[in-house]
C-alpha cells in the first residue's frame, strides 16, 4: 500500500512559506481558518451564467490578515480576465467577499510568468480538454511536451477514472525527466483537478520539477541590508 505525501505540504515551513499568513488567539484560530477555506472555495468554484469558471486560471490563493483588513492575493495566468473591463470584475468579487465575511477585503492580482510549469494550471488545462472529449493519451502527451519545452526539469501526470469511457476505472501515468519527490531542496509543484464527463469524474494529478531552491534566493534579504545572518543556514541532506 503506497504512502504518498503532498509535495507542497512536505516542503511548507521548510523550503516554502504558508499560503495563509496571520496570527490569531486560540479562540479565533479555528473560525479564521474556516473563513480562509470558504474564501478559497468561493473563488475557485464560482461559475458564470454559461456554467464556466468565473475566475479561471488561478494558480494559488494567498491570504494575509491584519487587524483592519483581509488581503487576498490571486496568482493568475490570465489577470486581464480577472480584472475585467475597467476593473469591474475585481470590484464585484471584492464586494461579494466582503458581504460573505463581513470584513474589509483588499484584493491583489499577480501574474504568473510561466503557466506551463505551474502544476495546478496544467492539471486544470488537462481536465478542461478531457471535458471537451479529447483523447486522454494525446492530452497527456501534449501537456508533457509543452511543460518540458517551457524549461521544467521533469513532469509526472496521473489520471484516474473511467478513461476512454471504459466500464472499469483504472489509472494511467506518464513521466518525463527527473522527479525527486523525497529531496527537500527539489522545487516540486503539485496540482489536482477533476474532469466531469458523462461517465463520471476523472481525477487529474500533476507533479512538476521546477529545479532546485537556490541559496541565493534565501540569502537575498541579508545581502540587500548588508547584514550576515548570525546563525548558519540549516542544510537538509537527502
Amino acid at each position: 500500500m503506497g504512502q504518498k505525501v503532498n509535495p507542497v505540504g512536505f516542503r511548507t515551513g521548510i523550503m516554502i512559506g504558508w499560503k495563509s499568513r496571520w496570527y490569531a488567539s486560540k479562540q479565533e484560530f479555528s473560525d479564521l481558518l474556516v473563513e480562509d477555506q470558504k474564501i478559497r472555495k468561493y473563488i475557485k468554484n464560482k461559475k458564470d451564467r454559461g456554467g464556466k469558471p468565473a475566475y479561471p486560471a488561478i494558480a494559488r490563493i494567498e491570504i494575509e490578515r491584519t487587524r483592519d483588513e483581509v488581503k487576498v492575493i490571486l496568482y493568475s495566468a490570465r489577470p486581464g480576465i480577472l480584472i475585467g473591463p475597467k476593473g469591474q470584475k475585481v470590484e464585484e468579487l471584492q464586494k461579494e467577499l466582503q458581504e460573505k465575511t463581513q470584513r474589509r477585503i483588499n484584493l491583489k492580482i499577480e501574474e504568473v510568468a510561466k503557466p506551463e510549469i505551474v502544476a495546478q494550471l496544467v492539471a486544470e488545462d488537462i481536465a478542461e480538454q478531457l471535458e471537451k472529449r479529447a483523447g486522454f493519451r494525446r492530452t497527456m502527451k501534449r501537456a508533457l511536451e509543452q511543460t518540458m519545452q517551457a524549461g521544467a526539469k521533469g513532469i509526472k501526470i496521473q489520471l484516474a477514472g473511467r478513461l476512454g469511457g471504459a466500464e472499469m476505472s483504472r489509472r494511467e501515468k506518464q513521466i518525463a525527466g527527473a522527479m525527486p519527490l523525497s529531496t527537500l531542496r527539489a522545487k516540486i509543484d503539485y496540482g489536482l483537478a477533476e474532469a466531469l464527463i458523462s461517465q463520471g469524474h476523472i481525477g487529474v494529478q500533476v507533479w512538476i520539477n521546477q529545479g532546485t531552491y537556490s541559496e541565493v534566493d534565501s540569502d537575498g534579504l541579508d545581502a540587500k541590508t548588508s547584514q550576515a545572518p548570525k546563525k548558519p543556514k540549516r542544510t537538509y541532506k537527502r
